[in-house]
Order: C-alpha cells, then structure tokens, then sequence
C-alpha cells in the first residue's frame, strides 16, 4: 500500500513539472505577443498562465514532499502537503481570475485596436498546447493537488478559446469590445471552479467527514451487523487524497465474536466506503461493570 502510494505521488511529481515547464514557456510567449498585438485576452491570459505555471510548481513541490515517509513527529506521513498545494493553488486562480474581471471592466470603458490575426495564431497555439498538457495530467494519479493543477490547465483552455474566438471576431467585424467580454465570462466560469475546490480543500484541512460519506448512513449500516450492538465515537476524516480513516467503538456481545466480526466490519467499509485505514474498538456490557479492564484496540 506504502509503495503504491510512493509510486503515483513520484509519477505526480514528474507530471506537474512537465506541465510547469511548458505552461511557463507558453505564457512568455503570449504575454510577448499579447503585448504586440495589444490583446487583453492575450496578456490576460498569459499572467493566468504565468501564475498557473507558478501553481503547478507549487504543486510539484507538495506531491514530492507527500513521498516523504512517516516520521517519530509526522505519524501519518506528509501526504496532506498535497491538499495544502491545490488550496493555495487554487486561491491563486481565484485572484487571477478576479484581477482580470477588473482589467476587463476598465477595457469595456475605453475599447483599444487589437491585431487579430496574433491573436488568432496564439490562441491556436494556446488550445493545443493546454490541451496537450492536460491529456499529460490526465495521465497521472487524480489526487486533489493534480485535480488542482487540471483545473488550472483547464482554465488556460478556456482561456486559448476565448482568445481564438476574440481573434476571429475582431478580423470579421473589428467590433473590439468581446475581448474584455469573452476574458470576463471565462474569469467567472474560473471563478466558479476555484471555489468549489478550494472549499473542499478545507474540508480536508479542517478535518471534516468527506462529502460523498453520510456518518449517520455508516452507523446504521455498521449497526445492521448482527452481534453489533451499538456504534459510538465514531469519526471519519481524510487523511490525504484518497486516503480516508475511520475509528469507531463498537459495542458487542461477548469477545469471544471480535476475532470473526472485525474482519467482516473491515471488509464492508472497504467495499462500501472505500476506507481501509480503520480502527475499531470493542466494548461489552462487562467492560461498564469493571472498568479496570482494559481491552486492547483492534486495527
């Protein structure tokens, strides 16, 4: 399991210094281009790129420290280091995404020439290019720091589109205003992503039970057992990207059932829930009447 994990983070790491690498040399090449042809959706587009490429390295940093292993003082490992990566990653797209809304705003006021056909070649370049490394992306584990960094990808596409369809309309018509128009609506469908990861980021962050997971559901399904009797402190939290743990006390008849039940809890929140890091803990009538014994924890 420890392997496996080591091994995609490491497959994480080399994705995303990939698309690092092409991701800044592409927003050099548009911000240069943009700045020739006096396009706000290129130059936009290129400082979204830019802090993007600065994302993606971020993230590449957080999947290498997430294969560090489990220290005397780090328990669990680092793996959350991941999380922490698409949170400030994905704050980062958010202000992006926000200052190019208020450049947008001013461009409305006071619509300049823009040279269309620039426009038009890199926003081409652009789709390929972001989508070649998406398709890159794709190819590596989905864990919530590569999701993070998909979505950036993601964004910089809309972004090519918008500039490909500014460039195309401005050579037709020269009707400039749907420059800052197509870099407004692209920044709030940004916007909108953003912030669906980044709260569930935090939730991670903060401890929370996973949204795909109802607790009371895993009580009543765990209750449902026969010999189980009643399921109390119960507590389900991810870990890290694809890791979710579970404790719980769990009360019983007799012990002597432990040793065939707690396989059979295990193997049902494995398959039903997708959790594998469990402890449980068994408790009886007999445990209340003395409580000086003490049963040692089952995992």
């Amino acid at each position: 399991m420890h392997d496996g994990h080591h091994h995609h983070s490491h497959s994480s790491t080399t994705v995303l210094l990939i698309g690092t690498g092409l991701t800044l040399l592409f927003a050099i090449i548009e911000f240069i281009s943009g700045y020739y042809a006096n396009s706000l959706a290129l130059i936009s587009d290129s400082g979204h790129m830019a802090g993007d490429s600065l994302a993606l390295g971020l993230g590449a940093f957080a999947a290498w420290i997430a294969t560090k292993p489990a220290t005397d003082t780090h328990t669990y490992g680092l793996g959350r280091a991941e999380v922490i990566g698409a949170w400030i990653s994905s704050l980062s797209v958010l202000a992006i995404a926000i200052a190019v809304i208020i450049e947008a705003i001013y461009r409305l006021q006071s619509p300049e020439n823009v040279n269309a056909a620039v426009v038009i070649w890199i926003g081409s370049a652009g789709i390929l290019t972001n989508s070649l490394i998406a398709w890159i992306l794709s190819r590596s584990d989905r864990n919530l720091n590569v999701r993070a960094a998909i979505l950036h990808v993601l964004s910089d596409l809309l972004g090519s589109i918008a500039a490909l369809i500014t460039g195309v309309v401005i050579y037709y018509t020269h009707w400039s205003p749907i420059d800052p128009i197509l870099s407004v609506f692209i920044s709030v469908l940004i916007l909108i992503s953003s912030i669906s990861l980044i709260r569930e980021s935090i939730v991670v962050l903060m401890e929370g039970v996973p949204g795909h997971i109802d607790i009371a559901e895993v009580v009543q399904t765990l209750s449902a057992i026969p010999n189980v009797y009643k399921v109390h402190d119960l507590h389900i939290w991810t870990l890290s990207s694809g890791r979710i743990v579970l404790t719980a006390h769990i009360e019983i008849e007799s012990y002597a059932a432990w040793e065939s039940l707690l396989p059979e809890l295990k193997t049902l929140l494995s398959q039903k829930y997708d959790i594998h890091h469990i402890t449980l803990q068994p408790e009886t009538n007999y445990q209340t009447l003395h409580p000086s014994c003490k049963i040692p924890t089952q995992s």
